[in-house]
C-alpha cells in the first residue's frame, strides 16, 4: 500500500499492522510509505454479524486481507469469484463499472481501493433486497 494518504477526522481510529491507532482532537493526515502495510479504517470495518449479504461477504474477505487476518494470495480467488457472481446480479452500467474498477484494483494488489469500490454497491444491494422482500 505504498503512497497511501489517510485523512483522519478527530478521534477516528485506524488499524495499521494489527495496532489500533486513534487520531487526536484535530483532523490529520498520515502518509503510509511502507509497502504492503495492512491498513483498515475502523469506520469502514464490517462486524462479522453484519456479513449477511453477498456484497458484504466479498467486502469482509477484502477486509480480512487489510486487517492482516488473511493472506492476499489466498483471499484473491475468493474475492474475484464473489465479484463475478455479483456481476450476474448487478447488471446496470454504474454497478458494472464499480465491479470492473474493484477487479482492476484487486488484480493490481490494491485491496483497499478494491474494498472502497465494492462498498459503493452496498446501498444498491440494500435496495434490491428491500424490493425483493416486498
Amino acid at each position: 500500500m505504498s503512497g497511501l494518504v489517510l485523512k483522519l477526522s478527530p478521534k477516528e481510529r485506524v488499524l495499521i499492522n494489527g495496532a489500533v491507532i486513534e487520531n487526536g482532537d484535530r483532523r490529520s493526515r498520515l502518509s503510509i510509505i511502507t509497502p504492503n502495510a495492512h491498513i483498515l479504517r475502523l469506520r469502514d470495518a464490517l462486524h462479522p454479524d453484519e456479513v449477511t449479504t453477498p456484497v458484504r461477504r466479498v467486502c469482509y474477505i477484502a477486509q480480512l486481507v487489510l486487517s492482516g487476518d488473511a493472506e492476499f494470495e489466498d483471499a484473491k480467488p475468493q474475492i474475484l469469484r464473489g465479484m463475478e457472481q455479483l456481476s450476474r446480479v448487478f447488471t446496470d452500467t454504474d454497478s458494472r463499472a464499480q465491479l470492473a474498477t474493484a477487479t482492476d484494483h484487486l488484480v493490481n494488489g490494491q485491496t483497499y481501493q478494491a474494498l472502497k469500490s465494492l462498498r459503493s454497491l452496498l446501498p444498491r444491494e440494500d435496495r434490491y433486497l428491500a424490493t425483493a422482500r416486498t
